[in-house]
């Protein structure tokens, strides 16, 4: 489905050498456009951030108010970017997932848990944005609409067209750029289930994008579609003011901690998939058992959405593969002008994300190449033909769930390597969760000595950002 025909040089546009600043576009300022934009003005580029909400923070930017959004996100147009439900927390511990200069430090008066909740995320981003002094490259409440490349032939060189709109006063920009990193996330568009009946059932349906407090499926029985973190986390909360919760899973082989909880609720139930949805409420379950609903909640994860940009074919997104893309960052055609931020997922994010734009920064400044066309198009296809001989479905293409794999990334820019540290409290995290689904985020006497070695570490020590008395 790629537009790959060309491998010419024109096609390539791999820096050289040349030095010189560019003139860059980044959209989105939430995780991923924050560190592009701090990484991009340290190599001298002139970067403007593009950012549709009147605030930093991308999905960390709670909106409690979902009326008026699509409640499965069927429509394509979005009038919520984020999908963060009031109550939910961090799944990884704070002290690995600060960026490597920048640590998630706990501030008096605000939520110093470990795993704290959304709140304390976003103001770690404004207290990031305040540090580097960010906030003036963001150009606040504008939407974009269209990316483009600009024709080679006529001027002479390699321009992005980006058309955007002050959604306030609705003013429409024409701007061109040496270069557009696109930072928009991937927690925004629904992925949904192909599942017989769906568009004709009559009751409540929605997606996770659109759910945030329990108290509309009081005394309802809700059927949640998904065990995944979310899946878990909603089924957790609605468990104490629904009637009945049923949790749809595609395998009934799940881990102790959930097992734990089934165990523990007596209105907590668990099924496999669904198999047909019926015009009076019943869900027919693939076992051939059913239960009357009320609602449906699908918790059935996300897919990547781009619908302003335009390469003319040579980057689609195919079944929540977005490609063709070397090392997940950039378009072998379209590199290094355009580039991607934040596609990964099941990575330390933060550091990740500081990484891929820390590359993308040098690569445009002239201090790094890329391999050739050639070379970048048999890296992805022999990346593809991995996943496919491992029997990796496509859609978890960018799924990259492996610290050697993020250790590695870093070489492309000279990324300090991650300390173990890091690595050792995100495993022991995973197995409490997997063991202690409720309590993993509040009980951690087992790393302790981890702990205690990584506030003894440079991360913790080396910058004034350490200091008790510091404060934005």
């Amino acid at each position: 489905p790629y537009n790959t025909s060309s491998s010419s040089p024109k096609t390539n546009m791999v820096s050289e050498g040349n030095l010189c600043a560019k003139n860059v576009c980044v959209i989105g300022a939430g995780p991923s456009g924050l560190m592009a934009a701090r990484e991009l003005r340290k190599q001298g580029h002139a970067t403007v951030v593009l950012e549709q909400n009147h605030e930093i923070g991308g999905q960390w930017l709670y909106e409690p108010n979902v009326e008026g959004e699509d409640p499965l996100g069927k429509d394509g147009v979005l009038k919520v970017h984020s999908s963060i439900y009031a109550s939910l927390r961090l799944t990884s511990p704070r002290e690995i997932m600060g960026c490597t200069d920048f640590p998630f430090l706990v501030r008096k008066g605000r939520d110093t848990r470990r795993f704290p909740g959304h709140e304390e995320l976003l103001l770690y981003l404004k207290d990031f944005c305040e540090w580097f002094r960010l906030r003036d490259m963001i150009r606040f409440n504008t939407r974009v609409e269209y990316v483009g490349m600009l024709d080679f032939a006529k001027f002479g060189s390699d321009k992005w067209l980006v058309k955007s709109k002050d959604i306030r006063g609705q003013k429409v920009f024409e701007e061109v750029y040496d270069a557009v990193v696109v930072a928009t996330g991937h927690y925004s568009q629904p992925r949904l289930p192909n599942i017989k009946g769906m568009d004709t059932w009559r009751r409540k349906q929605i997606h996770s994008h659109a759910y945030r407090v329990p108290q509309p499926f009081v005394d309802e029985v809700v059927v949640v579609v998904g065990n995944s973190m979310s899946g878990t986390d909603i089924s957790m909360e609605l468990v104490h003011v629904a009637k009945e919760i049923h949790l749809s899973a595609k395998s009934l082989e799940i881990s102790e901690g959930l097992t734990k909880v089934i165990a523990k609720y007596q209105n907590l139930h668990l099924h496999p998939q669904i198999d047909s949805l019926h015009e009076d409420g019943m869900v027919l379950f693939v076992d051939g058992t059913s239960v009357n609903a009320d609602s449906i909640v699908y918790c059935t994860g996300y897919q990547y959405s781009f619908p302003f940009l335009d390469t003319k074919g040579m980057v689609v997104v195919d079944d929540g593969r977005v490609g063709p893309l070397y090392e997940h960052t950039f378009p072998p055609s379209l590199a290094p002008s355009l580039s991607f931020v934040g596609i990964p997922r099941k990575v330390l994010a933060l550091p990740f994300f500081e990484a891929q734009a820390k590359w993308i920064a040098q690569v445009l400044a002239g201090k790094r190449t890329l391999p050739s066309w050639d070379d970048m198009m048999r890296s992805i296809l022999e990346f593809y033909n991995s996943r496919d001989v491992a029997g990796i479905p496509k859609k978890y293409t960018h799924e990259i769930a492996s610290f050697e794999v993020c250790l590695k990334y870093g070489e492309h820019c000279g990324f300090p390597r991650l300390e173990d540290w890091r690595r050792e409290l995100t495993i022991t995290s995973i197995r409490r969760a997997e063991g202690n689904l409720e309590t993993y985020r509040d009980s951690y006497k087992d790393d302790q000595e981890l702990l205690q070695e990584a506030h003894q570490s440079n991360h913790f020590t080396y910058t004034q950002l350490a200091n008790e008395d510091f404060d934005l």
